[in-house]
């Protein structure tokens, strides 16, 4: 008899432990009882990626991770640096986190160029082009354990609403990060499309934040109007550029929601909160064990949508169409001072 229930114990733990196996144990409200810790590097601080970093962390709480509960976050501010972004990455491997996700594109290539011959998973969010920032094969799947979402601009959408606000406009300046390779494969993408709205783009190259104040004057002297990109180091210092334009009473338009409320006339973009969810919960799978991030396809956020900022128009003593401004997800009545 003690020999049958020795050999029933032993079968009981051994089914327990295998049914542990590779899956996070759940309350009823689908919070996760595991603890983790991840850490969270943002390449800028600027209100774009804030947006993404809250929505990624509500993404994971949607999915049962809560901050302060179950889930620990470390995070840190590159400051537009990359070497900033490179110890980042490095203090995280060193506290042995449970996945390290990297906003914005030189962010996340530290992240995964540090963590790369680990086990630890990177995800990514914020990064315009993962192919050419060696973050995702060609066919989009991953270059190892890593995956994410991709911010990558509606170009097209974008230059089509320009040419509906500026019928007579013929170039457009757009100044980028020459280090920054989602500003580099943006820039192109302009360039093709830019010749069927009848539009000229005037680039203008920057290494730091210290290049920009000159860079603006000079663009400003060669172009009707300002689009700007999801580049960090040049959204960082947006206030500058939306100040120098209001001078010479050029538009600036933005590419996402966040640039129109400081002052941008207007934009065709995603929402990065909504954008920051998605990344969550693709997150969420990695740390539950459903999915490994080297199994996972980037993603695209889709859904973009106009935003205009009247107050800024009257200023510019422009009247925005009212095809647009009916369509509009949201409105902004505010002028930077």
């Amino acid at each position: 008899m003690k020999k049958i229930l020795s050999i029933t114990f032993i079968l009981v733990l051994t089914v327990s432990i295998l049914t542990g196996c590779g899956t996070k144990e759940t309350t009823g409200n689908g919070q996760v009882d595991d603890q983790v810790t991840i850490g969270i590097g943002q390449f800028a601080e600027h209100p774009s990626l804030d947006n993404c970093r809250k929505g990624f962390l509500a993404g994971l709480a949607e999915e049962g991770y809560i901050e302060n509960d179950n889930l620990k976050v470390l995070f840190d501010n590159a400051q537009t640096d990359g070497g900033n972004a490179t110890q980042i990455a490095t203090n995280f491997m060193a506290k042995k986190v449970d996945l390290i996700c990297g906003i914005a594109t030189p962010m996340a290539q530290s992240a995964y160029g540090t963590a790369k011959d680990s086990d630890i998973p990177v995800i990514f969010t914020a990064v315009s082009d993962p192919v050419l920032a060696e973050l995702a094969k060609e066919d989009n799947t991953p270059v190892g354990n890593v995956t994410g979402t991709s911010d990558k601009l509606p170009v097209k959408e974008q230059l089509e609403m320009i040419r509906s606000i500026l019928p007579e406009a013929k170039t457009i300046g757009i100044l980028y990060t020459t280090s920054e390779a989602n500003s580099v494969s943006t820039i192109e993408v302009y360039k093709e499309l830019a010749s069927q709205y009848d539009f000229e783009i005037v680039e203008s190259g920057i290494a730091t934040t210290a290049d920009i104040p000159l860079a603006t004057d000079n663009l400003l002297q060669k172009v009707d109007c300002i689009s700007n990109l999801t580049d960090n180091t040049v959204v960082s210092s947006l206030p500058v550029i939306l100040e120098k334009a209001k001078d010479k009473n050029i538009p600036v338009f933005g590419s996402e929601v966040e640039q129109v409320k400081i002052g941008c006339l207007a934009a065709f973009g995603i929402d990065y909160y909504d954008l920051g969810v998605q990344t969550g919960k693709m997150a969420a799978q990695v740390l539950k064990g459903e999915k490994k991030a080297s199994e996972m396809n980037f993603e695209t956020i889709e859904g973009a949508s106009f935003y205009g900022n009247t107050a800024v128009a009257t200023q510019l003593g422009i009247t925005l169409p009212i095809d647009l401004v009916s369509s509009a997800k949201e409105m902004f009545d505010n002028i930077l001072e």
